[in-house]
């Protein structure tokens, strides 16, 4: 076995100080770099993430920007690339879990300045920070239909195209025209309903690495009153049925096929479980709510805990609707792989 010298020691902390300074340099080099890039405002540090989440929880970003345009995003992200810096583009937060630690990387949050609806005849065009309830109310204020399933849906239109949301028997995928992407390798795409391979939750954005930075929604002339009392009716079966008045990320779950999430949670007897200040809502089985004073660890270990039981009880894989942000493999391991 070789023994160590004190001077080797010395050398070894010589190399990691060295390592250490020049990352310190390389970080700081990025930070005046895309600082160089907003438009919008300055870069922000250890932004509580648990501002920006449907589920109000989550430790601090170490960078965040809110972005202005999509010459601005393809920029900030070749930068970060370029540091090999790890980043995540979010909207309103709605399907998003984000670690009690935070997220050791930059936030690119599509705001305020994203948020732009504009329509040309019965073609409604909206950036991807919008939130699909302003969306859908745009529509009715224009006697256009087709987008009244999305008032209450809680997200943005980023993230709806990506997903596919939908509610109700009606989804993304029945209206949506195009969207306009950035690619990987930093280029601007248009591609057609078609071409983006919509299904149930699913698209091939995530699969591709695309970012979703608008979308077209073509819809149909409708009378205003009968558009306003479909809007109100789905509000009121939602209020009836889900747990609107707590933090939550909407249903948690995809719907396996073949079943009802929100039934296989219920008769698994998980009904109103809890863990720490998250619970399983007693209203709908299917939604995973903060009731007060939750952790992402406690609403992690909970999603983990509903997908062994129903696998145990009915060999049925829940698959989460919500995704993971800033934890590792071995905190994932037993809620997602397997």
């Amino acid at each position: 076995m070789k023994q160590y010298s004190e001077q080797d020691n010395r050398d070894y902390q010589l190399v990691t100080d060295t390592e250490n300074r020049d990352r310190d340099e390389d970080h700081q080099k990025m930070v005046e770099e895309l600082n160089r890039i907003l438009q919008s405002g300055k870069l922000l540090k250890d932004e509580p993430m648990s501002a920006h989440t449907t589920f109000h929880v989550g430790g601090p970003a170490a960078l965040f920007a809110e972005l202005a345009d999509r010459e601005e995003i393809r920029d900030l992200i070749r930068c970060a690339r370029r540091y090999d810096y790890p980043f995540f583009v979010t909207g309103n937060g709605s399907n998003l879990l984000v670690s009690d630690r935070g997220y050791d990387g930059l936030i690119l949050h599509l705001g305020k300045s994203f948020e732009k609806i504009s329509l040309t005849d019965d073609v409604v065009t909206a950036q991807a920070g919008a939130s699909l309830a302003r969306l859908a109310r745009t529509a009715y204020e224009m006697s256009l239909t087709g987008l009244e399933f999305a008032a209450g849906i809680p997200g943005s239109v980023g993230g709806a195209v990506a997903m596919n949301a939908g509610a109700y028997g009606s989804e993304m995928k029945d209206v949506l025209l195009d969207a306009d992407v950035l690619t990987p390798e930093g280029d601007f795409l248009t591609l057609t309903s078609d071409e983006l391979d919509l299904s149930y939750r699913h698209s091939c954005v995530f699969e591709r690495d695309y970012l979703v930075l608008s979308a077209r929604f073509k819809l149909k002339e409708g009378k205003s009153e009968e558009i306003r009392n479909r809007m109100d009716e789905l509000a009121d079966a939602r209020r009836s049925k889900q747990p609107l008045e707590y933090p939550s990320a909407g249903s948690t779950f995809k719907r396996p096929e073949g079943y009802f999430a929100g039934k296989l949670i219920q008769d698994a007897g998980l009904k109103g479980y809890t863990v720490g200040g998250a619970q399983v809502s007693i209203k709908h089985s299917g939604f995973v709510i903060n009731c007060g004073g939750a952790t992402a660890s406690d609403i992690l270990t909970l999603i983990g805990d509903v997908r062994r039981r129903v696998k145990e009880t009915f060999g049925v894989v829940m698959t989460p609707e919500v995704r993971f942000v800033g934890f590792d493999e071995e905190e994932l391991k037993n809620v997602v792989f397997f």
